[in-house]
């Protein structure tokens, strides 16, 4: 096999701000890879899109450190996920578009979901923002029909937030809608318990990072107090070693994990993780971190790859509608399931 691989940056637009903990995304900027066997004259396409503040490798030069890479990959006729464990986002990209070549058109696994058979549940994800937007997309979520509703929270006052939750749960019990919380480690480790506590009151399903990641003998005390189930995301970004997984998930021992392939050590690395929480009876979902639907489209695909055809915990997709000048994927959302066209040959 001989390769050439392109690389073409795109920037694309929100279609309203994305506010986070950490700021408020107008833009996104994206890598698309696409691998070239110049023998068969087939190609497969993936995305290498890693996140301003919070991916590992999102570095200054980061699109001369992919065409090195890219290069080293042409040369050796493949990639090396050890080697590129310091750049999951570049693993990531890379691994979707081999998986492409080998299988041809948009698929990256041939699964159930791929064939069109089934859908993914998702969860209906509501963007941190002012009471009256966040309360307006909750609506907008609620009447598309979705059951499980996650609330970025941490950007605006707290007692505002826990109107707007209060709000959910006066109209919808748990047993209806499924609350899911996301404080992107936006609580101080002094008032998070007294925060967590007043939020138990509204059944929610889980909290992911509620304090800032590396403090891991802050989060382990939180994880075994809590009376909200804590989910990990930001803790395992840049955790890519196998010893360094293990050393984690036993000293913190949350209650879930959520992976994030760009961020998580690639879709091997993710694999990986499900594996290792698995054997500590530690659940999992996955979702996507803002990629556009190159991304998107593999990410799905490794969710039905990994967790089978009957997967019933909402996983976090839904992520390709917020941008006006996304690419064209074979991605449909009916309710609160994500579809895929029929793929396969």
């Amino acid at each position: 096999m001989s390769l050439r691989i392109d690389i073409s940056h795109r920037l694309a637009h929100f279609k309203r701000p994305a506010g986070t903990s950490r700021g408020i995304y107008f833009t996104r900027d994206t890598w698309i890879v696409t691998v070239n066997d110049k023998e068969t004259g087939q190609s497969g396409v993936g995305e290498c899109a890693p996140l301003p503040d919070l991916s590992c490798d999102a570095i200054p030069d980061y699109e001369q450190r992919l065409r090195d890479i890219c290069r080293l990959v042409e040369i050796y006729n493949g990639i090396d996920s050890q080697l590129l464990q310091p750049y999951p986002s570049m693993l990531f990209g890379l691994e979707t578009a081999f998986l492409n070549l080998r299988n041809g058109r948009n698929v990256i696994f041939d699964t159930p979901f791929t064939r069109g058979e089934v859908g993914i549940p998702i969860n209906g994800l509501v963007w941190m923002g002012t009471a009256v937007e966040m309360k307006r997309r909750v609506e907008e979520k609620l009447n598309a029909g979705y059951r499980c509703v996650k609330l970025k929270i941490g950007a605006i006052d707290f007692e505002e937030e826990m109107a707007i939750i209060k709000g959910i749960r006066d109209r919808f019990p748990a047993d209806v809608i499924q609350l899911r919380l996301d404080a992107n480690g936006g609580f101080s480790v002094e008032d998070a318990m007294r925060k967590l506590e007043r939020l138990a009151k509204y059944d929610i399903h889980s909290i992911e990072q509620p304090i800032r990641q590396r403090q891991w003998k802050h989060m382990a005390e939180i994880c075994r107090n809590s009376p909200i189930p804590i989910a990990l995301d930001e803790e395992l970004i840049g955790v890519n070693i196998t010893d360094w997984k293990r050393l984690l998930l036993d000293e913190i021992h949350p209650a879930y994990i959520i992976l994030k392939p760009s961020l998580h050590g690639g879709m091997s690395g993710c694999e990986e993780w499900v594996a290792m929480a698995r054997e500590r009876g530690i659940k999992s979902w996955v979702t996507s971190a803002l990629e556009l639907n190159v991304g998107l489209n593999a990410i799905a695909q490794f969710t039905a790859h990994v967790y089978g055809s009957s997967i019933t915990m909402p996983q976090g997709l839904g992520t390709g509608l917020l941008f006006t000048d996304n690419i064209p994927m074979p991605l449909t959302i009916c309710g609160d399931k994500l579809y895929c066209s029929h793929l396969s040959h």
